[in-house]
């Protein structure tokens, strides 16, 4: 039946809601004589006029006020008090006809009595609408489990009335760290202290808890998520606020933690005078812009307002989708430069001369890479290719056309590698510093950003064990002491438009990270907050295993960002510059040389020799990664 109804065309249900209104009136007129004149009422003469009057004025001044326009199963507090103000005026109209007119046998006082009746009367068929249309039908569905809503603010108690509206949990209250709030009730809910959560989960059952904090700092989010995740309930968010800002929550806003809640610091504040320098108004080129590094470069770079940005990516289906995604953001937010995507390859050095010849950009950001440690084990020769000389390729043309800053998208994995991926990095540094340092003044300025793992990127660890979650796992870790810095995409785009804009010439720039995090505590911390256990030999009875795959070909258990020490701070309290020895230019010039002999032959042994003699470090991978 309720379907039936909502699938009514609009004209249908509105002229039955008119329909409904007009008995209501006639209704609340009937009782309204009968309470004032202490009899059951038989209208009779003038009396009849009263009739026809109240659905007369009560229609039009409802049109006026909007009310057949409300969606009656997503009826709320608003609609209600635009009912009630719609009433009123009703009634201040009645009640002057009434006084005005005086027909004999009806009672001035009807003017006051009648508009009380009405407005119990049309705000009640309202709720009853609104249960019956939106809510009675899920109240009988078995709820998907019982809720708790961290914060009793604006945000939380729009979360409660969605979730009334669907059925979709249980809502058993509220939970505030203000001490104001605590012990009082909203909307019939109670509000309880952070200290009563343990005994809540354990007497009532609850099995999930929403973060509606969309305006808390990061610390506090972080110190109420680590308070909560020793319990068996499963932890999501809401959106920030920027999201929120249309005013309306539902269910579907839910959703896992940030990356960041799992990280478990604050994210590096970007430095807007620095991101603006070489960005403004320039013609900007990011390679590997389809990647997950590249293409949220392009959308940093894009907020700069560049005249033009040219995206160049061997991977077509890559380009395709970062060209029509910022084409969306320019027209979004109105901005006008001039998109350019670029299909070729960093080892085509005639496609990227012929790109730099023609476009002339002021600024290179290279994110084109292999980045996968294993893959590129197995395929070393093509890992020195695009890597190594597909940097080379990039600077030259470069140069040739009087590019002014060139900042190369570096890694952790390039100290004391003990891969064949973090080798070709550190190759491609030492090409770069070579470079620099042998260039003369108004030459291309190279520098380098060096960062940790990124979350979220392609390959990262916590999609794959979110993934690996929602089949029942196990969460594969390679070793129990494997430890990696973190941090987000946003972080790592922010710091190498930020590093490019100071580097004077062969710079290596790293991020004060803070401490590592150990990939089994992130496995940890992923499963408790999902609202589960960890399976092992303590809890036999757990949901989740963890299993111990053990190191991959050339894995490191710990990960460094120095080579040397005694790094220099520079303009950003995050980041410093690194002091590290670099080979000159003629010597480097003859191991290339060697290298790409090997590398066209697919020679492994002669790859790894050169790479041994140039990168400090490699070859050390027995005593490293054990």
């Amino acid at each position: 039946m309720q379907s039936r109804i909502l699938g009514w065309p609009r004209a249908v249900k509105r002229l039955l809601v008119v329909g409904l209104d007009v008995g209501l009136a006639w209704a609340a007129t009937w009782v309204a004589f009968t309470l004032r004149l202490d009899a059951l009422h038989s209208p009779a003469g003038a009396q009849w006029w009263v009739y026809a009057l109240t659905p007369a004025l009560a229609v039009p001044i409802f049109i006026r006020f909007g009310l057949y326009r409300a969606i009656f199963r997503y009826t709320g507090p608003a609609a209600l008090l635009a009912t009630a103000q719609a009433v009123m005026v009703y009634g201040a109209v009645l009640l002057g006809v009434l006084l005005w007119r005086q027909w004999p046998g009806v009672p001035r006082s009807l003017g006051v009595l009648q508009p009380l009746m009405f407005l119990l009367l049309v705000g009640a068929s309202r709720a009853i609408a609104r249960f019956w249309l939106g809510g009675f039908g899920s109240f009988r569905k078995k709820a998907d489990g019982r809720l708790l809503i961290f914060g009793a603010g604006t945000a939380g108690v729009q979360t409660a009335t969605a979730i009334a509206s669907t059925g979709q949990f249980v809502l058993l209250g509220f939970v505030d760290d203000d001490a104001s709030k605590v012990g009082r009730s909203i909307n019939g809910l109670p509000v309880f202290a952070p200290a009563d959560v343990p005994n809540m989960v354990v007497q009532n059952g609850v099995t999930d808890i929403l973060l509606a904090l969309p305006s808390a700092s990061r610390g506090r989010r972080n110190s109420i998520i680590e308070g909560l995740r020793p319990l068996p309930v499963h932890i999501r968010t809401l959106p920030g606020l920027a999201d929120l800002a249309s005013g309306r929550v539902t269910v579907q806003d839910f959703r896992e933690l940030d990356i960041e809640d799992l990280l478990g610091r604050d994210p590096v504040p970007p430095n807007t005078e620095l991101l603006a320098r070489y960005l403004a108004d320039k013609v900007v080129l990011v390679t590997g812009a389809g990647g997950s590094i590249g293409s949220e470069l392009c959308r940093q770079i894009l907020a700069e307002r560049p005249r033009q940005l040219l995206l160049l990516d061997h991977n077509e289906f890559g380009l395709y989708s970062i060209h029509q995604k910022l084409q969306g953001l320019c027209l979004a937010k109105g901005l006008g430069s001039e998109l350019v995507p670029l299909l070729g390859s960093v080892a085509n050095p005639r496609r990227l001369q012929e790109i730099c010849r023609t476009y002339r950009p002021a600024t290179v950001y290279h994110a084109a890479a292999y980045k996968h440690v294993p893959i590129v084990e197995s395929n070393p020769a093509e890992g020195i290719a695009n890597n190594v000389f597909g940097t080379l390729n990039m600077a030259q043309a470069a140069m040739d056309s009087g590019v002014t800053q060139f900042v190369l998208v570096s890694t952790d994995k390039a100290v004391r590698p003990t891969n064949v991926m973090g080798a070709s990095k550190r190759m491609a540094e030492l090409v770069l510093q070579a470079l620099a340092a042998q260039s003369g003044p108004g030459a291309t300025c190279f520098g380098m950003v060096r960062f940790g793992n990124v979350l979220g990127s392609s390959g990262s660890v916590v999609p794959l064990f979110r993934s690996q979650l929602a089949s029942g796992g196990p969460l594969t870790v390679t070793h129990p002491e494997v430890t990696r810095y973190f941090m987000t995409i946003s972080e790592a785009a922010q710091l190498v438009l930020q590093a490019g804009a100071m580097a004077s010439g062969g710079d290596v720039f790293v991020l004060d990270m803070g401490e590592p995090v150990k990939i089994m505590d992130l496995a940890r911390r992923m499963v408790e907050l999902s609202g589960l256990t960890v399976r092992d030999d303590a809890h036999p009875v757990g949901d989740i295993d963890i299993a111990i795959t053990g190191l991959r070909p050339g894995e490191k258990l710990y990960e460094e960002l120095l080579i040397g020490d005694n790094p220099t701070p520079t303009a950003h309290p995050r980041i410093m510059k690194a002091h590290e020895d670099h080979l000159a230019w003629p010597v480097l010039e003859v191991h290339l040389q060697t290298l790409r002999r090997a590398a066209d032959g697919g020679d492994v042994a002669a790859i790894k020799a050169v790479l041994r003699a140039c990168v400090h470090g490699y070859g050390e991978q027995a005593a490293r990664s054990t």
